[in-house]
């Protein structure tokens, strides 16, 4: 099994040696642990709250589980005992070294928020998503996904190259680091056990399941919405769950950072904008696994290879600004007359509109939508259509061709 580099780890690295206590927050099985443990030298004691003992007196007295374990440490697991928190917050004023505190949990939201709460400038807090294309296809170091040319010019000598055949194939393989690493070979086995151990460890302990499978169904339908505008009432139907049951169901996808919702651009000059956001998917493998495609052939000619596509486009972009530990301020826009551009970065003060299409050469026309923004009170800048354009080109000198595997 072969260890795959993350981008992240230099920043995990540098602000260990600004912060005494480093906090790293993702959805279940994405490397977490391993790339701590990874970075890790001798002197610092590893800690799992997956160990039922070691969770009793986290929980029960934290002072007595602080003293008990040497620093500097890792606690693995901490969504398990936040109590901590607020311990860990008297050794930090007492004078704790940068990189004392190392901590992983998923539970992204619940975490953060607590964390924030008892250690709001003491902490650094990191989020780490799957493996992104870069990470496993790729070389060299990753940078946020801007529109600066200097900046695609290099994206080209670290990104590996793909057509349209094999971006699919790595659509449908999915980004999980258990998979791509080799440790499991058998992507169906390896998807039903995720779910089932998230449903069993995860969404038990925020909702009470009367039938865990009725919340499985209920993943495979939002999965099937993938890229499309929400329609909370469509997913309820289809699982035979009231509108309010999927609205919680969907706040625990959320919340475990199994989904995440890119929200409708608007100002106050925009007034015809739609409220509705759009639905993505962490990890396309995951996608292709509930939807029952048998292989990558089928999912690049089925009904979704659009919607699909536009998922791993939105979550690489993402995950681009995440391994570099920046916020990303990414929208799409729809207006009532169906007016649409799949996204709208806002960057340096200026919006910055893409378009995602599935051809090698897209037309010109599809520009035309990016004029929409001129009403808005941001000034808009360069935009690009990423496709399946093979090289970097352009329409003019304000709109690139972006080839998706440069993402």
């Amino acid at each position: 099994m072969a260890y795959i580099k993350r981008d992240i780890e230099g920043k995990i690295l540098a602000l260990s040696k600004e912060y005494a206590c480093i906090l790293v927050t993702g959805p279940r099985q994405v490397g977490k642990t391993t790339v701590l443990r990874q970075l890790m030298d001798n002197d610092r004691e590893y800690v799992t709250l997956d160990d039922m003992e070691e969770r009793r007196l986290a929980k029960r007295d934290p002072a007595m589980f602080l003293q008990m374990h040497s620093t500097p440490i890792m606690i693995d697991e901490v969504q398990y005992a936040p109590e901590l928190f607020s311990y860990i917050k008297i050794e930090i004023d007492k004078g704790a070294v940068p990189g004392t505190y190392w901590l992983t949990g998923s539970q992204a939201f619940k975490l953060m928020g607590l964390a924030q709460e008892s250690l709001a400038g003491r902490v650094a807090i990191l989020h780490m998503s799957s493996l992104s294309q870069h990470e496993i296809y790729g070389s060299g170091k990753c940078t946020p996904f801007t529109l600066e040319l200097d900046t695609l010019k290099a994206r080209e000598k670290t990104n590996a190259p793909a057509d349209i055949a094999e971006i699919y194939k790595r659509i449908w393989n999915g980004f999980m680091p258990g998979l791509a690493s080799g440790k499991f070979s058998d992507r169906d086995v390896f998807y039903s056990s995720y779910l089932q151990t998230y449903i069993d460890r995860d969404v038990k302990e925020q909702v009470q399941l009367a039938d865990p499978l009725l919340f499985s169904d209920f993943v495979r339908a939002a999965a099937c919405r993938a890229g499309q505008m929400l329609n909370v009432h469509d997913i309820a139907q289809d699982v035979g769950v009231s509108d309010d049951t999927a609205k919680r169901w969907l706040q625990v996808l959320e919340k475990s950072d199994v989904i995440f919702f890119l929200r409708p651009y608007s100002n106050n000059l925009l007034k015809r904008t739609v409220k509705t956001p759009k639905m993505y998917f962490f990890d396309t493998g995951l996608v292709a696994y509930l939807t029952r495609y048998s292989s990558p052939e089928i999912l690049a000619n089925g009904a979704m290879n659009g919607a699909i596509l536009e998922n791993f486009v939105v979550s690489e972009l993402l995950k681009s600004y995440n391994n570099n530990a920046k916020d990303c301020l990414l929208w799409y826009y729809r207006d009532s007359n169906s007016n649409e551009i799949d996204m709208v970065i806002e960057s340096d003060g200026m919006l910055h509109p893409l378009e995602i299409k599935r051809s090698v050469n897209p037309g010109s026309e599809l520009i035309s939508a990016f004029n929409l923004l001129n009403k808005a009170s941001v000034p808009r800048g360069n935009g690009a259509i990423l496709c399946m354009r093979p090289k970097l080109s352009a329409i003019n000198s304000e709109n690139y061709i972006v080839p998706i595997w440069m993402i």
